[in-house]
Parts: C-alpha cells; sequence; structure tokens
C-alpha cells in the first residue's frame, strides 16, 4: 500500500459516514412508511388512473429503496475498512482511492477506474 491517510482526515469521513447512514436509515424508514400507507388506502370507488399513479409512485419508492440499500451497504463497508485500517484502498487491488474520490463518495471502496470497469 502507498501512502496512508491523515488519522484527522479519516475521523473526520468517520463522522460523515456515520451521519450519512443515519440520514439514509431515517429516509428508508419514512419511505417504507409511506408505501404502507399508500397499500392500504380505502378501496372505495376511484378511477384507473389513480392506481396507475399509485403503482408509479410505489414503483419508484421501491427503486429509492434498493439505491439506498445498496448505499447503506457500501457505507457500512467503508466504516469496517476504516477499523480495519484499510480505508482509503480498494477492494479489489489494494490501489489507493484519490481523495478527490473520497471527498467525493466517501463510501468509495474502488478506484473510478475499477468502478467503471465493473459497470
Amino acid at each position: 500500500m502507498s501512502e496512508k491517510l491523515d488519522p484527522a482526515y479519516i475521523e473526520a469521513k468517520r463522522a460523515h459516514l456515520m451521519n450519512l447512514r443515519d440520514q439514509l436509515q431515517s429516509a428508508t424508514k419514512g419511505t417504507e412508511s409511506e408505501n404502507h400507507v399508500v397499500q392500504r388506502e380505502s378501496p372505495e370507488a376511484h378511477e384507473y388512473e389513480d392506481d396507475a399513479q399509485k403503482l408509479d409512485m410505489l414503483e419508484k419508492s421501491r427503486n429509492l429503496l434498493l439505491h439506498d440499500a445498496a448505499r447503506l451497504a457500501q457505507i457500512n463497508r467503508a466504516l469496517r475498512k476504516i477499523e480495519e485500517g484499510t480505508y482509503g484502498y480498494s477492494d479489489f487491488s489494494g490501489q489507493r482511492i484519490s481523495t478527490a474520490r473520497l471527498d467525493a463518495l466517501p463510501e468509495a471502496t474502488s478506484t473510478l477506474e475499477e468502478q467503471q470497469a465493473h459497470e
């Protein structure tokens, strides 16, 4: 492994990641609650357009939940990497992840090039 990250920098990233994790967990709980309300609405007379709008909203909420769950897993992995002493280094190659990338995406566990190749 190349140069180590500054401990103060890592501690700042830990705080940022924990804040992101808390925000995502709160948002996920709120979205799940909204989905249950939409699913339980009364079966009174309604228009087919209403059903289509509800289905569209549920699909968008589901996609958001999936995205948030994936990001939450990445955040948790980054926090584990801090504990392991490997934060800032790729899970794939062990190469140093640029500080610019970590500033933009603190949960990054691979270099930009590796992520692009993976996608």
